[in-house]
């Protein structure tokens, strides 16, 4: 008797996680977070000091080409210009790997105590649930969980902060040293490539998720299978194994082909509206050049500063799909 109400607050449990939001899921991994908060102050310093060096680099280009823009007679190479050019992309590997030398250790430690504590509540559940073998598919669901923690911290400190920081950067840099209209377009250009992925990973992520439900089914049914290989021989239900694993694998290969699929539309999507964006944004500049407003390294400028700012939004579906999933 005692058995039922158990698995009953399991399943409310389960339905609970299932329901939380993404605020949730992200506060919740936050007090494993708090014994390396040295770690991440130093982590962010050195990203902060990597995006400055990145926003530079546009500008040492577009001196680079005004400079290089002038008659044969008088051209004198640039040279000062040219090794800060190369310093600035220099500081961003540096700093960049800096800052995962130092965010390692929390991103791994963290995982780990996760994983750990998964583990414990996996032997504090009730017998029915053991008896039922799920042991491959659990071993399965704990090995994803703890590789999406660690990503998902990555991404959440390090890609969403970051470019935010960045995003507001450019846009002063460009409404003060050009005019509202480039900063408009900036942020119009991501507002709506931000928008078209969230959007498409909500509707596509149903069918990531039934692939990996079908990937835990696989696994769970092949482990557990192989747990049982007595049993299995002795009643002669080789065929019937092998017919199980087969529909479960059949399940997997349709949802990774629809995944894979609406993969592609959300690329496709992404990339049209970067190109929209990087079109009008050139078009603009082109009309400034030719009006005598702007040079051409300010065209170079200001096409380089919106496809740097596009770069790390292209993992955001990706994160934003972790984290419904986490």
């Amino acid at each position: 008797m005692s058995a039922i109400p158990e698995t009953t607050a399991e399943n409310a449990a389960n339905n609970a996680f299932k329901e939380r939001s993404v605020a949730t899921v992200l506060k919740s991994l936050l007090p494993f977070l708090k014994p390396y908060s040295l770690r991440i102050g130093l982590a962010l310093l050195c990203l902060v000091v990597a995006k400055l060096a990145n926003l530079s680099l546009p500008w040492v280009m577009k001196n680079i080409v005004d400079d290089m823009n002038i008659e044969k007679s008088l051209l004198v190479l640039p040279v000062a210009l040219l090794l800060s050019y190369g310093l600035a992309r220099i500081s961003i590997t540096i700093f960049t790997e800096l800052r995962q030398i130092v965010f390692a250790r929390v991103m791994a430690r963290s995982a780990r105590t996760v994983m750990l504590q998964v583990f414990r509540h996996l032997h504090n559940l009730s017998l029915r649930f053991h008896l039922n073998r799920k042991t491959g598919g659990v071993s399965r669901d704990v090995e994803r969980g703890g590789t999406a923690i660690s990503d998902l911290l990555d991404w959440t400190l390090y890609t969403i902060f970051p470019t935010i920081l960045e995003v507001a950067m450019v846009t002063v840099v460009l409404v003060i040293a050009y005019d509202v209209g480039f900063a408009l377009i900036t942020l119009g250009t991501l507002v709506a490539y931000i928008t078209w992925t969230i959007k498409v990973t909500e509707w596509r992520t149903r069918y990531y998720r039934a692939a990996m439900e079908a990937d835990t089914q696989a696994s769970s049914r092949a482990v557990d299978s192989l747990l049982n290989f007595e049993t299995v021989k002795y009643f002669n239900n080789e065929k019937l194994e092998a017919d199980r694993y087969d529909v479960s694998l059949k399940n997997m290969e349709e949802a990774t082909v629809k995944s894979l699929k609406t993969l592609a539309v959300l690329n496709v999507g992404q990339s049209m509206i970067i190109s929209l964006g990087v079109t009008a944004m050139m078009w603009r500049a082109a009309l400034g050049v030719v009006n005598g407003s702007m040079s051409i390294g300010d065209l170079v400028l200001v096409n380089a500063y919106l496809l740097q700012l596009s770069a790390p939004l292209n993992y955001l579906g990706m994160m934003y799909r972790e984290v419904k999933q986490a």
